[in-house]
C-alpha cells in the first residue's frame, strides 16, 4: 500500500510529469498543453494558501499519485465547496493509489472545513475516475454533454459530488 503524505516542493518535479502524460494523453483533463513546473508550483501554493489538502501517494520512493483539492470556484462564497483532482502513475491504476489518495483527501478536506467535495470529471467514458468516485461515496449529480473539445472529439464532463461533515444542515 502506498504512503500518502502532504506533497513537498521536491515533488513538484515528478508532479509535473505525471501530470503532464495526461495532458498529452488522456481526457481526464482538458488541458491540452502541459504546464510548466512553474505553473504546477503557483497552483500548488494556491491550494496550500488555502489551508487545502495537496497529498501525494509514494511507494518505494517513487511518486504513484497526486490528489489535491480547491475551491470550486474561485468567488469566496464557495470555500466550503471544493473540486477534487486525482491523477494516478500509468501502472498504478487499481491498485488502490486512487482510492487512497481520496479517502485520505476527504478526510482532511472535511478537517479544513470543506462540506462538499466536487468531481468534475473529464469524458463520460472515463469509467476508472467515475467507478473511483462511485465507490467512495460520491453521487452522479449532472453531465455536460460535449462540452470540450480534445484529440478531435467532442467529450463530456460528468459532475459528482459527496458531502462532507454536515454538508448543509447548519451553517459553517
Amino acid at each position: 500500500m502506498p504512503l500518502i503524505r502532504t506533497s513537498r516542493e521536491d515533488d513538484l518535479p515528478a508532479i509535473t510529469a505525471l501530470y503532464a502524460h495526461h495532458v498529452l494523453h488522456g481526457t481526464g483533463t482538458f488541458e491540452t498543453e502541459p504546464p510548466s513546473i512553474d505553473d504546477m508550483q503557483a497552483r500548488r501554493a494556491d491550494v496550500l494558501q488555502k489551508n487545502l489538502p495537496y497529498l501525494v501517494a509514494e511507494d518505494g520512493g517513487q511518486l504513484q499519485g497526486f490528489a489535491y483539492c480547491n475551491w470550486f470556484k474561485p468567488r469566496p462564497a464557495y470555500r466550503y465547496s471544493a473540486e477534487n483532482s486525482i491523477y494516478t502513475r500509468v501502472g498504478a491504476q487499481r491498485r488502490g493509489v486512487g482510492r487512497a489518495l481520496l479517502a485520505e483527501l476527504a478526510s482532511q478536506a472535511e478537517r479544513a472545513g470543506i462540506r462538499k467535495l466536487i468531481a468534475v470529471i473529464g469524458d463520460s467514458a472515463n469509467a476508472g475516475s467515475i467507478g473511483l468516485h462511485r465507490s467512495a461515496g460520491f453521487e452522479s449529480v449532472g453531465v455536460l454533454s460535449a462540452c470540450g473539445w480534445k484529440f478531435g472529439q467532442w467529450l463530456d464532463v460528468v459532475l459528482m459530488e459527496k458531502v462532507l461533515g454536515s454538508g448543509s444542515s447548519n451553517a459553517p
